[in-house]
């Protein structure tokens, strides 16, 4: 009764979003994201991942800049030893280096941040859908410097994630393009 008569419980605040803890990269042009990128390593609790992390296959993608804010990405990767593109697009949000990948569901929306690049040779991504969060290193090449995969890993130990979790894709047999009939919208 005392509890009442002075007032409600507050509500203890919602938890901070692990991806709200990570500062997006100060300073990059998104014109700087244009071009190919290769994917070299990925950090994820995603169970089917960690099922079929023998089955890898080498991923690339192509960024486009749309209206000097959106992203237009394709990703090229075989699937039943077929080359597809899967095409998506990266909204602005009010941050900078902040993007929005909205699915068909409202549940399926996915946060995207720009961690940390240089444009010249590496970037890394952060993936958020619900309280699942994932880490991407691309590299302008397929191969980067050890420097560079050790700033990958350590990212994805800021965020909680382990080398247990943590897989790297081959460095051979890209696809460049798919047929009409293999694209994915």
């Amino acid at each position: 009764l005392l509890l009442t008569a002075r007032g409600r419980r507050r509500r203890p605040p919602p938890p901070q979003s692990p991806l709200e803890k990570v500062a997006a990269q100060e300073g990059l042009s998104l014109q700087q994201l244009s071009g190919k990128w290769f994917l070299v390593g990925m950090a994820s609790r995603c169970s089917y991942l960690a099922e079929h992390s023998h089955q890898l296959e080498a991923t690339t993608v192509t960024v486009t800049v749309l209206d000097g804010q959106s992203l237009a990405i394709s990703t090229f990767r075989k699937l039943d030893r077929m080359c597809w593109e899967i095409r998506q697009h990266y909204l602005p949000t009010q941050a900078p280096g902040r993007f929005l990948l909205k699915g068909h569901r409202k549940s399926s929306k996915v946060d995207v941040v720009v961690g940390e690049a240089d444009p010249s040779s590496f970037i890394i991504l952060y993936y958020q859908k619900g309280r699942s969060i994932s880490v991407k290193l691309y590299g302008r090449s397929s191969l980067v410097s050890d420097a560079v995969v050790d700033k990958f890993e350590q990212r994805v130990r800021a965020v909680g994630l382990s080398e247990d979790v943590t897989y790297y894709f081959p460095t051979y047999g890209f696809c460049d393009s798919a047929d009409e009939f293999h694209i994915l919208d």
